[in-house]
């Protein structure tokens, strides 16, 4: 069963003949549990689709639907709060908020929606990614790969039935980088979660179930299996 349905995504920057098409024409599926790559070069159009598949941004046309839900048919507070609940985001920046601990740092999408913390689902997510002792620390005395980690157990702490991420490891170095993505591929397994990660590595695609490989806006090859 699918989570996830790309049509045809199309985005263009511009018009005329200084028009830009960042995405042409791709369309793919993702299976609900699936480990999913995005490679390609830099300029490529994969940062734009995670974008317009988390909701971040319009397409030109097309359509990106997330479990069962067409995303271009909301308004804008009806899409942020469906964002919110469905969708996870882990970005090259952590974004942790400096003046909260790592445990506020984690709970707090879930309390701006005004749901009823589940904390020892919470307790669990952070003790897999070995965060159970930092949970007090404020951000800026976490190292790279803590702050990242940190930054996955708050994108997973709603469960979401999508998480996207935007090159997860760019910032840490390579032992650092192999715990995390080993860490995501746990999470990935262990609480069910889809996971759609775009790199230029092609070492750290290897990782996933499967590569979708997109250049010049369009996808290349979508059939692709990694070592998983």
């Amino acid at each position: 069963m699918n989570i996830l349905k790309v049509q045809n995504l199309t985005k263009i920057y511009g018009t005329g003949e200084t028009a830009v098409h960042a995405l042409d024409g791709v369309s793919f599926e993702v299976e609900r549990g699936e480990f999913v790559s995005v490679v390609g070069r830099s300029g490529s159009g994969k940062f734009t689709m995670l974008h317009m598949i988390g909701g971040l941004d319009k397409p030109t046309s097309g359509a990106v639907v997330v479990d069962g839900r067409s995303l271009e048919n909301m308004d804008d507070e009806a899409l942020t709060i469906f964002r919110r609940r469905n969708i996870g985001f882990v970005f090259q920046q952590y974004n942790l908020i400096p003046m909260l601990n790592v445990w506020e740092n984690v709970i707090l999408p879930v309390k701006l929606d005004g749901k009823k913390l589940q904390r020892d689902y919470v307790e669990m997510v952070i003790d897999t990614l070995g965060l159970s002792n930092k949970m007090w620390n404020l951000p800026c005395t976490l190292s790279g790969g803590q702050q990242q980690r940190a930054a996955i157990a708050r994108a997973l702490a709603a469960k979401p039935g999508l998480l996207l991420c935007d090159e997860p490891t760019g910032n840490l170095d390579s032992q650092t980088s192999q715990d995390v993505l080993g860490l995501l591929k746990v999470t990935s397994e262990q609480f069910h979660q889809t996971v759609i990660m775009i790199t230029h590595n092609e070492e750290i695609a290897q990782l996933a179930d499967r590569i979708l490989r997109i250049e010049d806006g369009r996808l290349q090859d979508g059939g692709a299996y990694g070592k998983g």
